[in-house]
């Protein structure tokens, strides 16, 4: 009986280790299980809070029209010393128009101060050739600077360089809303994009260097 009960004993002495290590492997997977959902909703919200601040543009390929205006664009170019910039003139021309239209570069407004005194497509990418290289020069060659500058104004530049120094978007949002709330007509201006709309920034278009940017990844995939 007595080394019955003793093996017994020791028995139930190996089934409560057991018992008492299953419990801790048991913890452990569950703290393990625990730490790995609280990443990934984290990182979850990051993410998401990331494309808040920054939202994709969706893919485009480069048009026909744009492509066909290539030989003018690289003329001009040239002509103004921006040789180097052919592919962000014509990724500009896709996001200002596509390519379409009698003023495809969108260059009215610097040419005579209004929308629509251009209609001729040649014209058009001469003035906007034109301004741009005067724009990365006033820029002292900061691009991202030079091509938020193209659809702002170049009054931009010279507000950058008092605030901060260098481009960002988050200066290119501080000058559209500054510019709308002191527009004597806000009527005029729309908000190109629902994001802007948040910021109260609808004067031109607080992404346009993204989405040149992007256009200009496109061109070089091609």
């Amino acid at each position: 009986m007595l080394i019955y009960e003793t093996s017994m004993n020791q028995k139930g002495k190996i089934h409560m280790k057991l018992k008492r290590k299953v419990k801790q492997v048991i913890k452990q997977v569950l703290w393990i299980a625990l730490l790995l959902i609280g990443s990934f909703l984290i990182l979850s919200f990051l993410t998401h809070e990331k494309a808040d601040e920054h939202p994709e543009t969706p893919f485009t390929a480069i048009s026909d029209e744009v492509r066909n205006y290539e030989p003018l664009v690289k003329k001009y170019a040239e002509e103004y010393d921006v040789a180097d910039y052919a592919d962000v003139l014509l990724a500009m021309m896709m996001q200002e128009s596509g390519g379409r239209g009698t003023d495809p570069m969108q260059s009215s407004e610097s040419y005579c101060g209004q929308v629509g005194c251009i209609d001729d497509p040649t014209l058009s990418i001469k003035q906007g050739v034109y301004y741009f290289s005067e724009a990365l020069q006033d820029a002292d060659g900061d691009l991202e600077l030079a091509i938020q500058s193209y659809n702002f104004g170049r009054g931009f530049i010279g507000y950058v360089k008092k605030q901060t120094g260098t481009y960002s978007v988050e200066a290119a949002i501080d000058f559209s809303q500054e510019m709308y709330r002191s527009a004597p007509d806000q009527s005029i201006y729309s908000c190109l994009r629902e994001e802007a709309k948040q910021y109260d920034a609808c004067y031109g278009d607080i992404y346009y260097v993204r989405s040149v940017m992007q256009y200009k990844d496109v061109l070089a995939l091609e």
